[in-house]
């Protein structure tokens, strides 16, 4: 059956760009949540996932030291067509302070940090470009503004943002159409849905959830496994108390699970896959077996009773914790971050 599978390939935004049905988020490959693999094991962690369809690859010009998860994304992407391959990357978190994390936005900032990306990644021209944090001192107007004329100038595609409130990606998308909206989203953070989800889909944007298994929550790792230098078990929802409810949760989707044939994980990530073609979930893993796996959770059909019994399964008000590990990173979320209004 394997040898039959195709990858599908969706639109993402309305604008043109068409990417694999789910991606590779890759920066589980320069080790935050765990150990980083080695060059040679990344590389060929991005070539199988490409062999088997995904060309949708999501970094960051802050992950792992010094650009070095784009330029390992680079290389890996050096073997392959170029052409075919969607390369998406950020810039915007600037580092870190005793206040917090540092974002910037500034116009100028924008066009240093896609020329070093570029150069980080090797090639001429990057796919998918997100504003990765929003800058609460700067007019997203002025940044969008910059990208623009990178889009002008081909040195960008398509512009994304992450973590942006509805009222900053509607006054983004007034001075240049947003291809992608990158989110938290997953079975146990759902708080997109209300009011960002049906926005984007007002604006044919498209909707790239990260972390779509809740941390590896759903994959088991924290539930049934010990991972060494595994920073997940750090999260406010696998500590104490609040653990010893959601582990209800997890059992809960693993016996629904077994009902069809699956893991939790693969459930969990079919769960987001049915939220609509739109929906491109973006997981990230540093095992062969897993990115099978993930894959895999294509194949799941699933039905609106289907979803309702997992949706039911995973009730938001019964899952114990903040939804962040990182307080820092939290007041960054789209909750929290405003943007003036241009001068």
């Amino acid at each position: 059956m394997a040898e039959h599978f195709v990858m599908p390939r969706v639109k993402l935004g309305t604008q043109g760009l068409e990417v694999s049905r789910i991606g590779y988020g890759c920066m589980g490959l320069s080790g935050v949540y765990n150990n980083p693999v080695s060059e040679e094991d990344g590389i060929a962690i991005i070539k199988e996932a490409f062999s088997k369809g995904i060309t949708l690859f999501d970094t960051s010009d802050a992950y792992g030291v010094d650009h070095s998860n784009e330029i390992l994304l680079g290389k890996a992407v050096k073997q392959l067509p170029r052409e075919k391959v969607q390369l998406a990357t950020k810039f915007g978190v600037a580092g870190f302070d005793a206040s917090g994390v540092i974002v910037k936005g500034t116009p100028e900032y924008a066009r240093a940090c896609c020329e070093a990306s570029l150069k980080s990644l090797g090639v001429d021209y990057i796919d998918l470009y997100y504003i990765h944090r929003i800058d609460s001192t700067v007019p997203i107007e002025y940044t969008i503004g910059e990208l623009k004329k990178l889009v002008n100038e081909g040195k960008i595609k398509y512009i994304g943002l992450s973590e942006a409130s509805p009222d900053t990606i509607r006054r983004a998308h007034a001075v240049h159409p947003i291809t992608a909206i990158q989110m938290d989203y997953s079975l146990w953070i759902r708080d997109i849905e209300d009011e960002i989800i049906p926005l984007c889909r007002e604006l044919g944007i498209g909707i790239v959830p990260y972390s779509p298994l809740g941390r590896g929550f759903f994959a088991g790792k924290a539930v049934v496994e010990t991972v060494e230098n595994n920073s997940l078990a750090s999260h406010p929802r696998l500590q104490g108390e609040n653990f010893d409810k959601n582990k209800v949760i997890y059992f809960r989707m693993e016996a629904l699970a077994k009902k069809h044939g699956c893991t939790p994980a693969q459930l969990a990530l079919a769960w987001v896959l049915h939220q609509g073609d739109d929906v491109v979930p973006i997981p990230g893993t540093t095992k062969i077996k897993n990115l099978h796996s993930n894959i895999e959770s294509l194949k799941l059909k699933l039905t609106k009773d289907d979803l309702k019994e997992i949706t039911d399964a995973v009730p938001i008000n019964e899952i114990a914790g903040s939804r962040s590990s990182n307080e820092a990173f939290h007041k960054i979320t789209w909750e929290f971050v405003k943007t003036p209004l241009p001068e």
